[in-house]
Order: C-alpha cells, then sequence, then structure tokens
C-alpha cells in the first residue's frame, strides 16, 4: 500500500515533499487547504492509496479532500484527546 500524510503550515508543496520506503509513505507539506486538495488529487494520480491530514485540517478540511480525491480513497486526519487542548492550543496558537 502506498500512503501519504499531508502537513499543513508554512510550507511551500512544490518543495516541501519527502518519499520514505521507496516511496510507499509520502509527505507533503502545504500552506492552506486549496493546495492540499491539489496535493491530494496529485498524490491520487500518482497511485497514492491513502491520505491522512495533520490536525489543523480538522472535519471540515477532510471532508474537503475526500471532495477533491471524489472519494476514491480513504482520507482520515489527525486528532488529539481533549485532556490535551491546552497542550495543543500552546504550541499551536489556537
Amino acid at each position: 500500500m502506498t500512503f501519504a500524510f499531508i502537513i499543513m503550515g508554512d510550507f511551500d508543496p512544490r518543495q516541501d515533499r519527502a518519499a520514505i520506503h521507496g516511496g510507499s509513505a509520502r509527505m507533503v507539506g502545504v500552506a492552506d487547504l486549496d493546495q492540499a486538495c491539489e496535493a491530494a488529487r496529485e498524490l491520487c494520480a500518482a497511485g497514492v492509496e491513502c491520505v491522512e491530514l495533520c490536525g489543523a485540517f480538522g472535519e471540515e478540511g477532510a471532508r474537503r479532500v475526500i471532495e477533491a480525491t471524489g472519494g476514491k480513497v480513504p482520507v482520515g486526519y489527525v486528532t488529539h484527546l481533549p485532556q490535551q487542548d491546552a497542550l495543543y492550543a500552546a504550541v499551536f496558537g489556537h
């Protein structure tokens, strides 16, 4: 199986990408949701079978990426336990 992890932050998806394990695991950094949708479409066209998103996307962002991929691959997003909300807020400024 080939899968990808898309992270959102101060990234340029043309440069901020990596692959390990012979390309079966890929990571792409994007600056916003539009870039994420484009990256997801590109990754799927290249044979990626599963996309995971960082927690910055949330449920609505995951829905947009699912739409962008036509619902053809599973798309998940990272979450955390509520008791760590304060830690996440301190790190990410939310």
